[in-house]
């Protein structure tokens, strides 16, 4: 089985650090090519608007491109401000939101087998 392969694309700064390849590889089969791309609200906005038809600027957005390979576009803007909302760190709202993301690419969908399945991946992680 070869390994996942992540690439990370950053269009913001950003200081906090996750650990997306160890969650990539829990999350996503053997050998899944992910691409990884950090953004604020412009691109996130702009990606919805042109791929889900949706005017607003979400926290994540996962595209599959085919079995083995998909892009996620993780708005860390967003999400910080969701971790100041739920009195969490931005770190773990992240951490949180690239899992989910990466959760759709393995097939799930959202229900209570995603939640728990997203919640042991965390919890491995210590988040």
């Amino acid at each position: 089985m070869s390994a996942s392969t992540l690439d990370i694309r950053r269009t913001v700064s950003d200081t906090v650090r996750v650990p997306f390849e160890g969650l990539a590889r829990a999350t996503l089969p053997a050998g899944y090519q992910l691409s990884l791309v950090i953004c604020g609200d412009s691109l996130s906005r702009k990606m919805n608007i042109q791929y889900r038809k949706k005017h607003y600027a979400p926290n994540v957005l996962s595209f599959p491109l085919s079995k083995r390979e998909g892009e996620i576009f993780l708005n860390i803007r967003k999400a910080a401000r969701e971790a100041r909302a739920l009195g969490i760190s931005p770190r773990a709202r992240i951490a949180h939101l690239f899992v989910h993301g990466c959760a759709h690419l393995a097939g799930y969908a959202h229900g209570d087998r995603m939640d728990a399945r997203e919640r042991s991946i965390l919890a491995r992680f210590g988040f």
